[in-house]
């Protein structure tokens, strides 16, 4: 259940592109055609996935305060920590050389049509802010960094295809001249953010708690019996008539 609602959660609410507008040089740049946004975007999902854990392992056994235990009580002290963006973004650059390498080999079209935006995944701001996302939020485990990072990238994806399957549509459309190109585009993405916030109370719902009738005070609706009051009455008669005498 924490693996699915991390993945809904990462896709739709925390989206790199409609919640944080992380990695919209490529977002803008390189969703002119569906086709184009699919290739992008599938690099991008591929790096996500594999930086965010390599780097879950970085923080948590050579970065973190402490975490040099494992080569000795003497390295217990030890705090790594100013070396982070140093690490993730020399793991990231590795991650993306590898994908310009394959893309290059298996789908030279690909390569030609993605250009410069290919290399520059590397600097990619969406990229680097799942890796300080994840360190920020203090995923606890392997498995969910790697979920971490495979749901961001699918968001990301989702949000480029969504762009560019719309900028196609639009190409035809009787667009003011005042806002083709990036105009418009700006405007769309500022709409699908307001949609994609209202996938925020996905999972908030069914938190707060009904009272039940078992924490209602126990004295609510007891009467008081009746012989106490009439007890009461001729009690207050008798020293009354004894303060009489």
């Amino acid at each position: 259940m924490e693996h699915l609602e991390l993945f809904f959660k990462s896709v739709f609410v925390d989206n790199m592109v409609f919640a944080y507008f992380l990695g919209m040089c490529s977002y803008l740049a390189v969703s002119k055609k569906v086709s184009t946004a699919v290739g992008l975007g599938a690099a991008v999902i591929f790096v996500l996935t594999v930086t965010v854990p390599i780097n879950w392992l970085l923080d948590q056994y050579i970065l973190q305060e402490g975490a040099l235990t494992w080569l000795g009580a003497e390295y217990a002290e030890y705090d790594l920590s100013f070396l982070s963006f140093i690490l993730f973004i020399a793991t990231i650059a590795t991650m993306v050389q590898l994908v310009e390498i394959i893309v290059e080999k298996f789908s030279p079209s690909l390569y030609n049509s993605l250009g410069i935006f290919l290399p520059l995944i590397a600097v990619n701001c969406a990229i680097l802010g799942g890796s300080l996302f994840m360190q920020s939020r203090e995923i606890e485990s392997f498995g969910l960094a790697l979920n971490y990072g495979f749901s961001s990238g699918i968001g990301w994806f989702l949000a480029i295809l969504a762009i560019a399957a719309i900028r196609e549509k639009i190409r035809y459309s009787n667009v003011p001249a005042p806002l083709r190109g990036l105009g418009i585009t700006f405007i769309i993405t500022g709409l699908m953010a307001i949609g994609f916030m209202s996938f925020g109370g996905m999972l908030t719902g069914g938190d707060e708690e009904t009272p039940s009738l078992d924490s209602q005070p126990e004295n609510i609706g007891v009467e008081t019996p009746v012989e106490d009051s009439e007890e009461t009455t001729e009690t207050a008669t008798v020293s009354s008539t004894i303060t009489a005498q």
